[in-house]
């Protein structure tokens, strides 16, 4: 799957506790994603800048309503707007 397709790709760091509050947002709305962990390294993460201009994480990318945006507070909020109870998704 491409960031283009449709469906929740999540970039991600190993044992980072903001990018842990994604995955459990993501588990609790029972959400399907793709995982991609990103280089530790802040100044590595070409991956990321390329999708999001930045290169914090977590970042999400989501196919299905043409969104990208980092900052967990941020990520969490439109996860449960979006796909939680009432949600548009």
């Amino acid at each position: 799957m491409s960031d283009t397709d449709d469906g929740i790709t999540l970039y991600r760091l190993q044992a980072c506790p903001f990018c842990e509050r994604v995955v459990r947002a993501l588990d609790d709305l029972d959400i399907e994603y793709e995982s991609r962990f990103v280089e530790p390294m802040h100044s590595e993460r070409n991956a990321v800048k390329r999708i999001s201009g930045k290169r914090s994480v977590p970042a999400l990318v989501d196919g299905n309503t043409g969104v990208t945006m980092s900052e967990s507070a941020n990520i969490v909020e439109y996860l449960e707007r979006t796909y939680g109870d009432g949600g548009v998704a």
